[in-house]
């Protein structure tokens, strides 16, 4: 099997020497070169493009963001962000993010050396699945439509957090709900999907595999792009007609119902699938308690994450769709979903807004 030929970005001499090491360690991981800055990188590059960049976002010289466009302009590349846990950290990776980059692997300011030895696996597992990511899928996508890390762990069910939904839903209310769930290529796809919907949509619940610290800025910068309101999601908060709530890195999210109306109940719990938040946990709530009432789409991403959710919300009589592959950065999620029979629908990326707008009227 072909290795996956990393380039290392990072002005950090220690975390240029562990990550190297860390990677050489696994089989299928070729480390090519780890270099200081942009700069040296695309010298570098002009000898042997790499299959996978690990890139620092904040350099001397030139800047991880404005690099990661420029790569994304000559030869879509995929890129594995190093980010440190800081809000500053949050804000410029979520730019990285929205210029084309496919993960996220964080570090501290303190502890470095250590904390990137004990967290080795997350970031071979971030290299791997950038290595199956196709960022030009991405690009066709959004030109058709006119414009995280994976934790390794025991895989639970959703069994763990919430049981199954009963035979059928609630019913009688007018309040209609939109589930999303995503992950590897995800934050660009979510732009241009929540960009593309009026204020009056129905309310909207998402799940985004990310880090925890880092929702609450996508929250915030998806919330300056659209004329949807979008925030991260607190424990008990109604669900309200043209609102998106994110479901926060590092915990659950879940729907409840309480009497005509929906809210989002925000808890911990073990991880399943090896996320949280995970779409399987979601999906499975809005199964529950809104049954017929509720759309669910899954999109681009690595796993099988929300694959059985939304079999259970099409059971409950929802309306269900998942991503081509033509327009996935990933074909994993929906590949998975579709094989089960969760998917009634299959949508290109560029269809899945008005798709909503369609269900929602």
């Amino acid at each position: 099997m072909k290795k996956i030929r990393v380039l290392i970005v990072d002005d950090s001499a220690v975390v240029r020497q562990v990550l190297a090491a860390q990677l050489a360690h696994d089989p299928l991981i070729h480390v090519i070169a780890a270099v200081a800055d942009p700069i040296f990188a695309m010298t570098r590059m002009k000898i042997e493009w790499p299959d996978v960049i690990v890139l620092d976002v904040e350099m001397p010289r030139m800047d991880g963001v404005t690099f990661l466009r420029k790569i994304m302009e000559e030869r879509p590349t995929p890129v594995v962000i190093c980010s440190t846990l800081t809000e500053k950290g949050a804000a410029t990776t979520l730019e990285a993010l929205a210029a084309g980059a496919v993960a996220i692997v964080t570090k501290p300011k303190l502890g470095l050396k250590k904390f990137l030895e004990d967290s080795s696996a997350d970031l071979v597992n971030a290299v791997k699945i950038a290595g199956q990511a196709n960022v030009s899928r991405l690009k066709a996508s959004m030109r058709a439509a006119g414009s995280g890390t994976l934790a390794v762990a025991q895989k639970n069910s959703a069994d763990v957090v919430l049981s199954p939904p009963g035979s059928h839903a609630m019913k009688e209310t007018t309040e209609r709900i939109v589930a999303l769930g995503t992950s590897t290529g995800g934050t660009q796809a979510l732009e241009l999907v929540l960009t593309a919907l009026p204020r009056s949509c129905p309310g909207i619940v998402v799940v985004q595999h990310m880090p925890e610290k880092f929702t609450a800025a996508f929250a915030a910068r998806l919330d300056s792009l659209c004329q949807v309101s979008v925030q991260e999601a607190v424990h008990g908060q109604r669900l309200l007609p043209g609102h998106v709530m994110i479901a926060p890195g590092g915990k659950h999210m879940m729907l409840r119902r309480s009497g005509a109306y929906y809210y989002t109940d925000v808890t911990d719990g073990p991880l399943v699938n090896r996320h949280k938040p995970s779409v399987d946990v979601l999906f499975r709530s809005v199964a529950k308690f809104a049954g017929a009432n509720a759309i669910g789409v899954i999109m681009t991403g690595m796993g099988d994450d929300g694959a059985r959710g939304l079999l259970e919300m099409r059971s409950a009589g929802a309306m269900t769709a998942a991503q081509d592959e033509a327009s996935c950065v990933v074909f994993g999620m929906p590949k998975e979903a579709i094989a089960l029979g969760g998917a009634k629908n299959i949508l290109p990326l560029s269809r899945i807004a008005q798709t909503i707008i369609d269900w929602g009227k």
